[in-house]
C-alpha cells in the first residue's frame, strides 16, 4: 500500500496512474515531449479539450512537479509556457511505450479508424 496526498493506493501502477491517468494528462505530456509549449499552442494541438479542463490538468501536473509553468510579464499580452521538469522527463520512456502501444492498436484493431 502507498499513500499520496492522504489517499491510499494498492500498488505502484495505481500511483503512476494517479499522476498521469485520465483522458488528458498523458496527451498533454506527449505534446511537451519535444519541448516548451505555450498555453495557446497546447489548445491548438488538443482541439477537443476544453479550456477549463486544460487549465485544471496543467495545474495538477504543475502541483505534482511533472511540468513547470513559466510566466512572462515583461510585455503584454501575458505569456505562459509549459515544459517538462526533470522529474517529468523520467516519464518519457513510459509515454513513448504508451504511444508505441497505441500505434500497434491502431494497426491491429478493426474498430479504430485513423482520420
Amino acid at each position: 500500500m502507498y499513500t499520496v496526498d492522504n489517499k491510499t493506493y494498492p500498488c505502484c501502477t495505481s500511483v503512476t496512474m494517479r499522476f498521469i491517468g485520465g483522458k488528458w494528462k498523458a496527451v498533454i505530456l506527449f505534446h511537451l515531449i519535444d519541448g516548451v509549449k505555450r498555453y495557446n499552442e497546447l489548445r491548438k494541438l488538443i482541439p477537443t479539450i476544453t479550456e477549463r479542463t486544460l487549465s485544471l490538468q496543467l495545474k495538477q501536473l504543475e502541483e505534482d512537479n511533472i511540468i513547470d509553468r513559466k510566466v512572462f510579464t515583461e510585455k503584454p499580452p501575458l505569456m505562459v509556457e509549459y515544459a517538462l521538469t526533470d522529474f517529468g522527463k523520467t516519464l518519457l520512456p513510459v509515454l513513448n511505450e504508451i504511444t508505441k502501444w497505441g500505434e500497434g492498436a491502431v494497426e491491429n484493431s478493426k474498430k479504430i479508424i485513423r482520420n
